[in-house]
Formats: structure tokens, C-alpha cells, sequence
């Protein structure tokens, strides 16, 4: 049994009482984990990009291993009590799960994913460009070192705010003035660059949630 820390990526129900939590970890990559009596232990727990740490229990007749002892390592108030900002872990959550092969550690990428969320947690305002910049910063996360040069055939009608995202600095990015169309647009073809570039079809429920967002 060991103790480790995770990132929620997605549940799925499993018969009454049980969940298949979808995780993010250092040792794992990601992997799914059954969670045995759900209710008792709070749905409130598994809430996307929640940061946890559990003990992770393993199972010899079956690769479904289960976690026990669940704590949340950081309330994350900064998202939990912001609709918006909850709004957006739906859509990065999904990202995440949608890109990130079952079983893949790739170096760095949870470090990565826990400083990104860290950080939407401690922004106070100008944080509407948050998950183009996300998509950008992922790219180079899972090794793809993203430029305008390669990311340009994806950007349609969108050069110019594009080319400001790819290159400027973070505050820069934060800062850009675009609107909810453009945001969307952005992230429609960054998910585009990212299936290039994993050889799949990065389909993500949630952009629709995203876009009403940005209405």
C-alpha cells in the first residue's frame, strides 16, 4: 500500500455505491482507481482537478486497483468558490483526459498540471484567456515545444491573437484584450494541434460548456 498524490481528472458511477475515479499522478501517469463507497467518502472529493493524496491499494487479480484513505491535500478556494473559474476546471479536466493516454507518465507532466492549477487558484482577475494558455502550455508539457511556426496552419482567421499567446508572457497572455469568440476559436484550434500531434481525435464535451461561458 502506498501513499500518493493524484489529480482528478473525471468519475464514472460504478453500481450504487462506487467510482471509478480517473486520476493524474507522478507514479501512475494516467489511471483509474475504484473508490468503494463513494457516498460515505463525499462526492465533494472528486471534483475536477481536485489535488488529493490517498493510498492506493493493489489488487493481484485485477488491474482496477483501489484507493483507501482519501484526504484533499488543498481546498482550492480560489476555483471552488469562483463559478467561472469552476466552469473552466470542467473543460481543463477533460483536456487532460481526453489527451493524456491511460498509463502514460510522461517527465514533468504532473508537476506541471499540479503548478497549473496552483496558479488559476491564486489569480484574482484577468484570467479569462486562462485555458487557451493552458492548451498552449500542455503542448509543451507533453514535449510537442509548440512555436507560431508549427501552430500557425491551425489558426485560421486567428494569426495575430495567436501569435501574441504563442510568444508573449504569461501576464502578457492574461492580459490580451479578446473576446469570447476568439477564445473559443483559439481553443477549438489548439485542440486541433494537440490531436495533430497525438495522432487522435481530441473530441471534449465540455468546449460547449466553455463557450457559453464565453458568450
Amino acid at each position: 500500500m502506498d501513499n500518493i498524490e493524484l489529480i482528478v481528472l473525471g468519475t464514472t458511477k460504478v453500481g450504487e455505491n462506487a467510482l471509478v475515479v480517473h486520476t493524474l499522478s507522478r507514479e501512475w501517469g494516467r489511471r483509474g482507481f475504484l473508490v468503494r463507497s463513494a457516498r460515505k467518502t463525499g462526492t465533494a472529493l472528486f471534483l475536477p482537478l481536485n489535488i488529493l493524496e490517498a493510498d492506493v491499494v493493489e489488487n493481484s487479480k485485477s488491474e482496477l486497483w483501489s484507493l483507501k484513505g482519501i484526504v484533499l491535500k488543498d481546498a482550492l478556494p480560489g476555483i471552488r468558490e469562483n463559478l467561472q473559474k469552476n466552469t473552466m476546471t470542467l473543460f481543463l479536466a477533460e483536456v487532460l483526459f481526453r489527451t493524456i493516454r491511460e498509463g502514460v507518465n510522461e517527465d514533468g507532466l504532473y508537476d506541471w498540471c499540479v503548478s497549473s492549477i496552483l496558479t488559476l487558484n491564486a489569480l484574482e482577475a484577468d484570467y479569462a484567456n486562462y485555458p487557451v494558455r493552458f492548451l498552449l502550455e500542455l503542448s509543451g508539457a507533453l514535449g510537442f515545444r509548440p512555436s507560431f511556426d508549427n501552430i500557425a496552419p491551425f489558426a485560421g482567421e486567428h494569426l495575430e491573437p495567436m501569435k501574441a499567446m504563442v510568444t508573449g508572457s504569461f501576464a502578457d497572455c492574461m492580459l490580451l484584450p479578446l473576446n469570447g469568440a476568439t477564445r473559443n476559436a483559439l481553443c477549438e484550434e489548439l485542440l486541433q494541434y494537440l490531436s495533430y500531434h497525438t495522432d487522435s481525435r481530441i473530441q471534449v464535451k465540455s468546449l460547449a460548456v466553455l463557450r457559453e461561458l464565453y458568450r
